[in-house]
């Protein structure tokens, strides 16, 4: 009954989908035509390849934006240590994450945009690229790519799968359940963020002997920075805001404020009585890292947010500060805080997160022993996960092709 109803809601969905093509087309366009798309390459959203398809076997990994796709990396880079014999494709869809990412892959994977889910441009990419296996990182279930893929015998993978609490919660209604479902029991792989993710897949009756759980690929303060610079005369605080293109506006605010402020997308340097560097650009959060020994996870602070990544960070050896509201990431500071209690320092709100930076300032041992508590648990929970990934994806849907 309940393949049925899921069967049903499909074809309601693409004859949606196709209907809408044209509106779509035209969405398309404009969002290129206000820079929202890839000036040249936006006919790929389309299903239209800009460029060759290698002979022999394929395997595609899609991703939506720059954090997915930073995840899918390690992974790529197994894949073809150990099978140099296939041929990588690497899709995003967000524009603003392409440069980036383009110069992070390895050489040879071939990086496309990803179609947008109507059954012409599905139809089109699938037809032309002919992959063997596709794994989607994290959510990304678009029902005409995976059934189409599914009726061509591609096989499918879901990594470092994680579903919102509003998504849940919206998946779980009895409308949309089935075809949650439907499309889940296509999949050959589901490799869940964490066992409460694994759960909630289980809930939304993804098939029990295709779970298997690896591990977590991921492994505005300004008032403070008022207080703080009475402890350190010459701070300079960094802001990385979650929308770059707020960098400019943020910047504004902040001079008319009287503070000195460099901004990164324009190129300004540095120089003596500066008290605020905002980094509005994407992919150098790492680099960043590397130059302060404290990080504070800016948006943990608001409840409307849906929490950071604190996996770089830690990685560069920051003592790392978050907020109480942490969202997705809420399983990995609970990880690292069970792995090592001083690896992250969660506070409730500015009074304490002064407090708590006044101390890590004024004494040098405090700071290396929360930088190094930090470090130790990313590697500690971060061994051997990207292996872990590989073996499953390996064994589970490479090996069968």
């Amino acid at each position: 009954m309940a393949a049925t109803k899921g069967k049903l809601m499909y074809k309601i969905y693409r004859a949606l989908s196709y209907g809408l093509s044209p509106i779509l087309y035209l969405h398309l366009r404009w969002r290129q035509c206000r820079g929202l798309e890839h000036p040249l390459r936006w006919p790929e959203r389309l299903g239209q390849a800009s460029l060759p398809r290698p002979p022999g076997p394929l395997l595609w990994f899609h991703a939506v934006s720059l954090g997915e796709g930073m995840t899918a990396i390690p992974v790529i880079r197994e894949c073809i240590q150990n099978r140099p014999d296939l041929t990588i494709l690497m899709t995003t869809t967000a524009a603003s994450a392409f440069e980036v990412i383009k110069n992070r892959l390895p050489n040879g994977v071939i990086y496309q945009f990803a179609p947008v889910d109507t059954p012409a441009a599905i139809n089109a990419f699938l037809g032309y690229w002919k992959p063997n296996a596709i794994a989607i990182m994290e959510n990304e279930l678009w029902p005409n790519l995976i059934m189409d893929a599914s009726e061509k015998g591609i096989a499918l993978a879901l990594l470092n799968a994680r579903v919102s609490a509003k998504s849940f919660n919206r998946w779980s209604t009895p409308v949309i359940l089935p075809l949650i479902a439907l499309m889940l029991s296509k999949f050959s792989l589901i490799v869940p963020l964490s066992n409460m993710q694994a759960i909630h897949f289980q809930l939304l009756l993804a098939p029990p002997f295709i779970i298997n759980f690896s591990g977590d690929l991921k492994f505005a303060i300004l008032g403070v920075h008022e207080v703080l610079i009475q402890v350190v005369p010459d701070l300079i605080t960094i802001i990385a805001p979650r929308y770059p293109q707020h960098g400019q506006e943020i910047a504004q605010k902040l001079q008319k404020e009287g503070k000195s402020v460099a901004l990164r997308s324009r190129g300004d340097k540095l120089i003596t009585g500066t008290n605020i560097y905002i980094v509005d650009t994407l992919g150098e959060l790492r680099y960043l890292y590397g130059l302060t020994p404290i990080a504070v996870i800016g948006g943990s602070f608001l409840p409307y947010f849906t929490g950071h990544n604190i996996a770089e960070a830690a990685a560069a050896g920051c003592a790392i500060l978050t907020g109480p509201h942490v969202g997705h990431f809420s399983r990995m500071v609970l990880e690292m805080q069970q792995s090592n209690p001083l690896s992250v320092l969660q506070v409730s709100g500015k009074l304490e997160l002064e407090q708590a930076l006044r101390k890590l300032f004024s004494n040098v041992k405090v700071l290396e022993v929360h930088r190094m508590a930090a470090k130790q648990a990313y590697y500690a929970l971060s061994s051997g996960i990207v292996a872990k990934v590989w073996n499953l994806l390996n064994y589970q849907v490479l090996q069968k092709l």
